[in-house]
């Protein structure tokens, strides 16, 4: 970008049908000590030729031509993404018309009565241009950047539940399953030995080692429950239960239907939603009942867990550890869907998790075309 101040030169096109009043700009301008190469164009073809064709850092145009205005030209150029700053240079345009230019886009108009301020309007131009290329540019890279992060979200969230599937296998294949074996060949110690203090012994480690095969089956239930096989509806009441049957608070489950056919990835992130969500309200929230609901109506998939607890401060959610909702919201974001929390202290949280669903026409994702 070519500045007002700078050692370079300018190239301006004057769209202009008077060699004098061209003149008058050009001298106007070299009065100033501004560095510039000025060209005249006075046709609308002429114009658009050379717009397409060539760079310019400003164009000037007289408002009313033969045959057209400067708006059309200005339509040309208001197509071209990276287009120089347009300004009216005219003596036969009204304020009104003016300032509706300018909502178009026109960077700016002078009178030509007022020519003497030429230079400075150039000036002003040409900075709010760079101003405006600087923060497109910005905007641009932040969202770049932004979407780098969402992919990356993605990634690791597969990746995190790829790594739970494995080890919940290599846990039901391998320790459950020795863990069981050791369990039988104790108790078959135990039926066969005749010393009451081994026979003791032997008990006391069967019942270890069933506390650790329940252990190995909550373990792996957590990293990758089988019973989502089932559907979404079926892990959601599973969770419920077990929630209302470790805490003692009346957890109430309500769906649009018993069977809600999601995509296997939208389904797991609001299976992880419900799980984190009754995992922080045991943790924090105190609540004297927790209601579930979950939807699938209008082509949306919505759930909500709600509770009447303690509710969330508003400095608690704007943490710079507060991950578990971070993440929540991270989560959504990877299909397409978003996490809403509302909570006010002393009367209880929600959060709603809401995504848009495929019409039967489009492929689900995590599905095959």
């Amino acid at each position: 970008m070519v500045t007002a101040t700078s050692d370079q030169t300018l190239d301006i096109l004057h769209l202009e049908d008077s060699l004098a009043d061209h003149e008058l700009a050009a001298r106007t301008l070299k009065r100033a000590g501004l560095n510039c190469r000025l060209r005249q164009v006075d046709t609308l073809p002429e114009f658009q030729q050379l717009t397409s064709s060539e760079s310019f850092d400003i164009i000037l145009a007289d408002y009313r031509l033969p045959g057209f205005t400067a708006l059309d030209a200005w339509s040309h150029v208001a197509q071209k993404p990276q287009h120089p700053p347009f300004i009216l240079l005219s003596g036969a345009i009204g304020e009104a018309a003016a300032v509706d230019a300018m909502r178009l886009g026109v960077a700016d108009y002078l009178l030509k009565d007022n020519i003497q301020r030429l230079p400075h309007v150039i000036a002003r131009a040409l900075e709010v241009h760079e101003a405006r290329q600087a923060r497109e540019q910005a905007v641009s890279e932040l969202a770049t950047s932004q979407r780098r992060l969402a992919e990356l979200t993605e990634h690791l969230q597969t990746s995190i539940e790829q790594e739970r599937a494995s080890i919940a296998r290599e846990i039901h294949d391998d320790i459950g399953g020795a863990l069981t074996a050791v369990r039988f060949d104790v108790a078959w110690i135990g039926r066969h030995c005749t010393e009451q203090a081994m026979q003791e012994h032997a008990a006391a480690a069967a019942d270890m080692l069933q506390h650790a095969i329940g252990a190995s089956q909550r373990i792996m239930m957590n990293l990758r429950p089988p019973i989502l096989e089932q559907g979404l509806v079926a892990a959601v009441q599973w969770l419920a239960a077990g929630f209302e049957r470790r805490t003692g608070v009346p957890t109430r489950l309500q769906t649009s239907s018993n069977v809600i056919h999601i995509s296997p990835d939208i389904q797991l992130v609001a299976y992880r939603t419900a799980q984190e969500a009754l995992t922080n309200i045991a943790k924090h929230a105190q609540p004297g009942k927790v209601d579930i609901e979950l939807s699938d109506k209008e082509g949306v998939l919505t759930l909500e867990v709600a509770d009447n607890g303690r509710g969330i401060a508003p400095e608690m959610r704007d943490k710079p550890k507060a991950f578990g909702i971070k993440g929540l919201q991270e989560r959504a974001r990877t299909v397409g869907g978003w996490l809403d929390i509302s909570s006010r202290p002393g009367q209880g949280t929600s959060i709603i998790l809401s995504v848009p669903l495929p019409s039967p026409s489009q492929p689900v994702r995590g599905d095959v075309p």
